[in-house]
């Protein structure tokens, strides 16, 4: 598929849940983006229309020790400095925004040859595999936050 018909795609699916997600200064909205080098986390009041909170693999709060990437690991991390960054700023309810990207984890069924279907990846018996949107969720829940 071409680049632009992919990135046409990701737009609509983005617009089709931006009409029924919005946020409030009790209930935020949290926007997760994913670039293929990094990963953004905003708190946003949709009626005033500001931000209230933000996180990313670029921000300084994030350990400059640690190398973050958009990947499983990076997207956890992130969740959970997202998540302390809304709790300092007194937010613990927000509606998630996942803009466009695919919500996705196996439950860890494995497949005759004891992987996991598509990707061949060895799957820990009774472990979900994560997707980076599932994990930066899971992390921000454990944190916390409740969405």
């Amino acid at each position: 598929m071409r680049t632009d018909k992919k990135q046409k795609l990701s737009q609509l699916r983005h617009w089709r849940v931006r009409k029924k997600v919005s946020g409030t200064k009790d209930r935020p909205r949290m926007s997760v983006c994913f670039t293929g080098q990094h990963i953004y986390v905003q708190f946003i009041d949709d009626q005033a229309g500001v931000t209230l909170a933000a996180a990313s693999t670029r921000a300084k709060s994030a350990s400059p020790d640690a190398k973050l990437a958009a990947n499983v690991k990076g997207a956890q991390a992130i969740g959970k400095l997202a998540a302390e960054a809304a709790i300092a700023k007194g937010i613990k309810q927000v509606v998630f925004d996942r803009g466009g990207a695919r919500y996705h984890w196996s439950e860890g069924k494995q497949g005759k040859d004891g992987k996991d279907g598509k990707e061949g990846k060895e799957v820990k018996e009774g472990k979900p595999v994560l997707g980076k949107l599932a994990a930066l969720a899971d992390a921000a829940r454990q944190a916390g936050l409740q969405f």
